[in-house]
């Protein structure tokens, strides 16, 4: 049960005292519950999204407002998510949280990438439901099989994206820009279509995981933690996407 995303690996339904495979079989993980709670984490990130996004206003000097619910948003993510991953039973407290707080980050950046490019957004949200649908629907159908190989692809690859963008972060913190990868060129288009498949294909590998924890009777927390590792993979898609549009429009 490999997964590239580290919300979902393959100990995360195993006992830590035993090894063996946590079973609940009155109070079990449901595909439905799954289902409810993911759309019910979607409904508090568009909530607070849309708050941020009025809460941003653009002037002359630049961009007023953005900074504490960008920041803000980022950092309370990536602690909450670090709490959830490492304390899953405490997902049905963790998850909301989450994506309220990504919400915040998400109407931010949603706002300023409007503002520079008119309409991007919505293609970004279109986009982003429309691959997560098309890939249900694949992965229902047999079209697409979470084999081995196919688990093992994703999350190197994955991991390998984690790693570079680590790298140009700490670079950038020392005023040196990667090269070509963020710019709108072809080597910069190119390197975010591929960013944008892995984290499509991420959505595989969580409607697989989703599924095998349902199968083996897991516990009922963890439909909250099941749709927290789906929404980490959507926002990033939704990112990834953001950035792609960006670069495509800026050739205009």
């Amino acid at each position: 049960m490999r997964s590239g995303n580290p919300a979902l690996k393959d100990s995360t339904f195993l006992d830590l005292a035993s090894g063996t495979v946590v079973r609940r079989d009155g109070d079990a993980m449901t595909l439905a519950g799954t289902v409810n709670k993911t759309g019910l984490l979607l409904l508090l990130c568009v909530i607070t999204a849309t708050f941020a996004w009025s809460q941003v206003s653009f002037t002359a000097d630049g961009v007023v407002g953005a900074g504490p619910y960008v920041w803000g948003g980022a950092i309370a993510g990536l602690v909450l998510a670090l709490v959830t991953v490492f304390k899953k039973e405490w997902s049905p407290v963790t998850a909301p949280l989450y994506a309220l707080v990504e919400g915040f980050f998400l109407g931010a950046i949603s706002a300023m990438y409007n503002h520079l490019y008119q309409g991007i957004v919505l293609q970004a949200v279109m986009l982003t439901i429309g691959t997560l649908f098309a890939l249900l629907f694949a992965y229902r159908s047999g079209l697409i099989k979470a084999t081995e190989n196919f688990k093992l692809g994703v999350a190197a690859a994955t991991g390998g994206i984690a790693l570079l963008y680590l790298v140009t972060m700490g670079l950038g913190m020392f005023g040196i820009k990667a090269p070509f990868i963020h710019e709108s060129g072809l080597i910069g288009i190119g390197f975010s279509l591929f960013v944008v498949v892995i984290a499509a294909m991420n959505l595989v590998l969580d409607f697989d995981f989703i599924e095998t924890g349902v199968e083996q009777n897991a516990p009922k927390y963890m439909e909250w933690y099941g749709a927290f590792g789906l929404m980490v993979t959507l926002v990033w898609l939704y990112v990834e996407f953001l950035r792609l549009l960006s670069k495509l429009q800026s050739r205009n």
